[in-house]
């Protein structure tokens, strides 16, 4: 056989295969496609229809890369996640050219002072720096980016002892006092991972005046790594505080109070993104979570809806005394507020018998979550910002604010969010997502499927590794300073010496149609129960 036909053979041969294997394949597929009965445009348009369901997969990361504006997305746009990430890694709150919010609607705005306060006249403790690790830019151009990590000293932006607030001052043998007002919101370990965990831990412990809340999932060793002072909260399934049949051991609280890093404790009532009780789906249930929640491995835990202990405000608040008395520590119950009725009934409980929670933690419908159902997240459950000065004036008309604190937690993950929200009656405010973010979250929203792409809300081993814990770590300390040092700039904008002063008095509101209200015209409560 010559060279031209051996060439002339494996041209045909090549023509063949290029016209033929893509003709029989999706012949196949036509087949396939036109014979199931599952998807109808699949019928009508076989292999063709399959473009719809391609695009229909990338969409969501389409959209957020390439059409939606830097405003847009949801729950967090690209300029909150931006913010958030950029505090971590670079300390650095600054931007140029000019704000992007959208200033024709409607929304809270800070009252600045005529005359603010000089950076000297803040009330901060700097005393000391922390060392952290911050990331220097090298070069960014389109197809390279290059950046380093440098050792640098900050600023902690602490509060002196004499603004610290002091949960339990009157109530407790061992109350908790807070050099910070921001800390982190509740994250259980195993809607997290155990590196996740660690880094967050690390970072808030190294960043001093903050918390850490576990979540209602027990604690682990990995909420210990980082000398963290600790919430320990407690939901309906009572994770880390039961009996191996499910019921309440008061000799495993007496043992959680004993330990040192544990400076409060949280009974879970509901969360904004599910009023009912938490769910973890089995995937996500290892052997060590199991253990630690003292449950079964492998198998999803619904945690019930409420606590069998106690079925009302007399029952909760004598269970409330109960914990206090027997680990002497603060004890505080989470909460979303929805049916008011019932909100004034507990508050004036608290009033007549004079039995109250140490502190409030108020979660807007608007909060994040690791698992929950559409109709829950987006229904039940006011939002923070009317939820929060609601009960505030309550608490103030029953004349008893002064004795329980308030925590405020719901898509507060930058500094004016969070100056809006003392503002309007928080005394501490709570972030999850945002720590999140300066731990690797993408916002993937994969999070109760146990495939988070960057190892952050998983316990799949091999997608953790995609975490380094010491990097995190110091993202997550960048982040907490940086949120305290942008409140102490609202704090001077506004004339006062300390975000602690913040009130609905330097808050306005102002509607789309240009009118402006003061945030103290806008809080209104009911006298008397709603009928």
């Amino acid at each position: 056989m010559s060279t031209d036909t051996v060439i002339l053979t494996i041209i045909l041969t090549l023509i063949s295969l290029i016209i033929f294997v893509p003709l029989v394949l999706g012949l196949y597929l036509w087949n396939i496609d036109h014979r199931q009965q599952e998807h109808s445009i699949l019928r009508n348009f076989p292999v063709l229809g399959k473009i719809r369901y391609i695009l229909e997969k990338v969409g969501p990361e389409l959209r957020q890369y390439l059409f939606l504006n830097n405003n847009e997305d949801k729950p967090f746009s690209r300029n909150d996640y931006k913010t958030a990430v950029l505090a971590g890694k670079y300390n650095t709150r600054t931007m140029g050219f000019g704000s992007e919010r959208d200033f024709e609607a409607a929304g809270f705005y800070l009252q600045n002072a005529l005359f603010p306060t000089n950076r000297q006249e803040l009330r901060i403790d700097n005393q000391h720096k922390i060392t952290t690790h911050l990331y220097q830019l090298d070069q960014d151009n389109l197809l390279t980016r290059k950046e380093h990590l440098v050792e640098k000293q900050i600023a902690p932006f602490l509060l002196p002892a004499a603004d610290a607030p002091i949960i339990g001052e009157h109530t407790c043998r061992q109350p908790f006092q807070v050099f910070g007002l921001i800390g982190q919101s509740a994250m259980s370990f195993g809607a997290l991972g155990d590196r996740a965990i660690t880094a967050l831990s690390i970072g808030l412990g190294r960043a001093e005046g903050t918390w850490m809340n576990t979540g209602e999932g027990g604690l682990s060793d990995y909420h210990l790594k980082g000398d963290v002072d600790i919430i320990f909260q407690i939901g309906p399934g009572l994770f880390g505080v039961r009996t191996e049949d499910g019921a309440f051991s008061l000799e495993e609280f007496k043992k959680k109070s004993e330990l040192t890093q544990i400076k409060a404790f949280e009974l879970k009532l509901a969360q904004g993104a599910k009023t009912r009780g938490g769910h973890l789906e089995g995937e996500k249930v290892t052997a060590e979570i199991a253990s630690v929640r003292n449950v079964k491995a492998g198998v999803s835990i619904d945690s019930p809806n409420r606590f069998n202990e106690f079925q009302t405000p007399e029952e909760m608040l004598a269970f409330v005394e109960l914990l206090r008395e027997t680990g002497g520590k603060p004890v505080g119950i989470k909460l979303v507020v929805g049916n008011l009725n019932d909100l004034h009934d507990l508050v004036t409980y608290m009033a007549t018998s004079g039995k109250h929670p140490d502190f409030i933690t108020i979660d807007g419908g608007e909060g994040g979550t690791g698992a929950s159902f559409q109709e829950l997240a987006d229904a039940a459950g006011l939002p923070l910002k009317s939820a929060l000065p609601y009960l505030h004036q309550l608490l103030v008309a029953h004349s008893i604010r002064d004795r329980i604190k308030l925590f405020a937690s719901g898509k507060l993950i930058s500094a004016d969010k969070i100056a809006v929200a003392l503002g309007l009656g928080a005394d501490f405010v709570n972030i999850a997502r945002g720590l999140m973010f300066n731990v690797g979250c993408i916002q993937a929203q994969v999070c109760h499927t146990n495939h988070c792409p960057v190892g952050v809300a998983t316990t799949d081993p091999k997608l953790q590794q995609a975490l380094i814990v010491d990097e995190k770590s110091f993202r997550v300390t960048n982040y907490i300073i940086s949120l305290r040092e942008g409140l102490y700039n609202l704090t001077a904008a506004a004339g006062l010496k300390s975000p602690t002063e913040l009130s609905a008095d330097h808050i306005i509101y102002k509607q789309s149609n240009g009118q402006v209200t003061p945030a103290t015209s806008l809080i209104h409560y009911p006298q008397q129960p709603l009928s």
